[in-house]
């Protein structure tokens, strides 16, 4: 047990906050990590300790931290309009600006913008939309929602069900009825010998096509992935992956739902990972570097015949029954419209496509080390997967916990990583230098040294 000084922070968070995603008894005994402030791509906690982030947070701290510029659009827009909400046909300058913004840059014609307040919120929304739609177009019984093992679309009950997450499904009654899940696209874990990454695609799609066969193709109503998985584990898709998912999806009439919270606003290299990766959504979902995780807010675009269908459900009830008391709140949407005007102005995709490969490199040569048997990415986020034994690809007992290891050294070095299972996700903040990139890697050799001495001497 970690000691905890009565009345520190660390004893006032014990006795009253519940963390996500943390384990709740080891927490009593340990406590927090305490961050007491950050400055560019750095962090510090209550002893003055440096961290270099990784991990960009939780992935959306995409211009670092400590932004005076808006901070101070955040408290010019408080005084001069601080809330007010988009219900009945209400609305503020900065949410339309945001939203005519977002329609402007988005990777394929879409028509409309709803808003909410976190990524679990519009990929909610989303999943909501495909059965209004269906409902819509007579074909009520499409209601089926697929989405891949090991992927994670957010923490609402609906989000989360579409999520392949058994570990975030377990005893909360979860996933809902009418939530599938097709292969987790792996190439380097789960292709077969002698299979090329465009083989394994083919595969993949095919197993897709074979669940659709087989729960009806006039019960399946949408597909939702991310282009690029991040809680999957900084997952990049295999060559010709997504053309042949699209084909499979257009082919059974089944809307397309891209999760961008993670990929959108530069992350891979473009302005949105459909760009990368050629993808062609009905509904796109975005939030965290919308606003360089400053303040909570996403938005969901919709195309036109998503949103002809709801203008069909309007004539037909009236009221578009939905929406959250946040949604298009002038403060975020101030914060975020100036966030995109940062991105413009300092050419942040032209510094990820100049940056990004510099960080594949670095981080590519510890495809050498004895711990590492995958490293794979692009733009500024990359995976790195532990295995016990590199030629035949066997994973480590999963009681070992190596990836949470691999975490617990690079902290004593001085760096924030976001371990998944036994795979390192590095997502820096977007404004991540070619130096502070070299120092990322020193900090991480460390830690996979460190690890791979204490798994040799257990």
């Amino acid at each position: 047990m970690t000691y905890v000084a009565p009345n520190s922070i660390q004893a006032r968070d014990i006795a009253s906050v519940v963390h996500p995603q943390t384990n709740l008894v080891k927490h009593l005994a340990d406590g927090p990590m305490v961050i007491e402030r950050g400055r560019g791509c750095y962090v510090y906690d209550d002893n003055g300790t440096e961290f270099l982030d990784a991990a960009a947070g939780l992935w959306c701290a995409s211009l670092g931290y400590a932004s005076e510029r808006l901070a101070k659009v955040a408290y010019e827009q408080m005084r001069k309009l601080g809330y007010y909400h988009l219900y009945r046909g209400t609305t503020n300058e900065a949410g339309v600006d945001l939203a005519e913004k977002l329609l402007s840059i988005a990777p394929v014609p879409m028509s409309k913008v709803l808003f909410q307040c976190s990524g679990s919120e519009a990929n909610d929304t989303a999943l909501k939309l495909v059965w209004y739609y269906h409902a819509a177009i007579g074909k009520p019984e499409k209601r089926k929602v697929i989405g891949r093992h090991m992927a994670y679309h957010g923490s609402t009950s609906a989000s989360i069900s579409a999520s392949g997450k058994p570990d975030m499904h377990a005893d909360f009654g979860l996933p809902f009825p009418g939530f599938l899940h097709t292969e987790y696209p792996h190439y380097y874990r789960h292709h077969q010998e002698g299979e090329s990454e465009e083989q394994f695609a083919t595969r993949m799609a095919e197993a897709l096509e074979a669940l659709i066969l087989r729960e009806g193709p006039e019960t399946c109503g949408a597909f939702i992935a991310e282009p690029v998985m991040g809680a999957g584990g900084g997952l990049t898709p295999p060559r010709s992956y997504w053309e042949k998912i699209q084909a499979v999806i257009r082919k059974y009439d089944m809307l397309f739902i891209a999760d961008e919270v993670i990929c959108g606003f530069g992350r891979t290299g473009n302005m949105w990972g459909s760009q990368t990766y050629g993808l062609q959504p009905d509904m796109i979902s975005c939030a965290k570097a919308l606003s360089a995780g400053m303040q909570p807010i996403s938005a969901l675009l919709v195309n036109q015949r998503v949103f002809d269908a709801m203008l069909d459900e309007s004539r037909k009830l009236g009221n578009f029954a939905h929406g959250f008391t946040y949604a298009g709140h002038p403060v975020t949407t101030a914060v975020a419209m100036e966030t995109l005007r940062i991105y413009e102005e300092m050419d942040m995709i032209g510094h990820v496509q100049r940056v990004g490969p510099y960080l594949q490199a670095a981080m590519a040569r510890f495809a050498d080390h004895p711990l590492v048997g995958e490293v794979r990415g692009v733009g500024l986020l990359t995976g790195i997967e532990m295995v016990q034994d590199k030629a035949s690809r066997k994973l480590f007992d999963p009681a070992r916990k190596v990836g949470a290891l691999v975490d617990a050294h690079a902290r004593k070095h001085g760096l924030i990583t976001r371990f998944i299972g036994d795979r390192i996700a590095f997502s820096p903040p977007l404004i991540i230098t070619e130096a502070e990139v070299d120092e990322v890697a020193v900090r991480v050799g460390r830690a996979l040294d460190d690890t791979w001495a204490e798994l040799r001497a257990a």
